[in-house]
């Protein structure tokens, strides 16, 4: 086989879009600057190379945090949630026991949501709340999560 068959065969392999959970912290983060890594990770969303995902808990979470605090940012917060993320049901009380325990009491809610999207990462800024002991899920702050995912996209491209 020829150097050049080699690497058009290695690859070949699929690289996996990334499924991302998203704290309430990163969607306000999100909607407020345009500068900062929530809003890049939107708008990775919004073209399609990762998949954003938040529990309606977290979309009104949000909102009622907006309103109080940033109502300017409401409007960039109501696009990003059409073009960006996936909202899925809250997940039921008789879901949360198994988890209990592995996130501050508060935050349940969310890793319970996360895993039963299949999720391989939430993102939150409060990453200090969250202690899985599964490792189907990482918790890390966006700017780590952009970090990763180029080197993920690096490593793809040099196969």
């Amino acid at each position: 086989m020829k150097k050049d068959d080699a690497t058009t065969k290695r690859n070949t392999a699929p690289l996996i879009k990334p499924k991302i959970f998203l704290d309430a912290d990163v969607l306000i983060a999100g909607s407020a600057s345009t500068t900062g890594a929530s809003y890049v990770v939107l708008h990775l969303s919004a073209l399609t190379v990762v998949e954003c995902i938040i529990s309606q808990q977290v979309g009104v979470e949000t909102e009622r945090n907006l309103q109080f605090k940033l109502p300017q940012a409401l409007p960039a917060f109501r696009v990003l949630l059409e073009s960006s993320v996936r909202v899925v049901e809250d997940p039921s009380p008789a879901a949360l026991k198994p988890l209990s325990g592995q996130p501050d009491e508060g935050d349940l809610p969310i890793l319970v949501a996360a895993l039963g999207s299949g999720c391989h990462y939430l993102l939150t800024f409060n990453t200090r709340h969250y202690y899985p002991t599964t490792k189907e899920i990482k918790i890390m702050p966006p700017g780590e999560f952009l970090v990763e995912l180029r080197q993920q996209l690096l490593d793809f491209l040099s196969r």
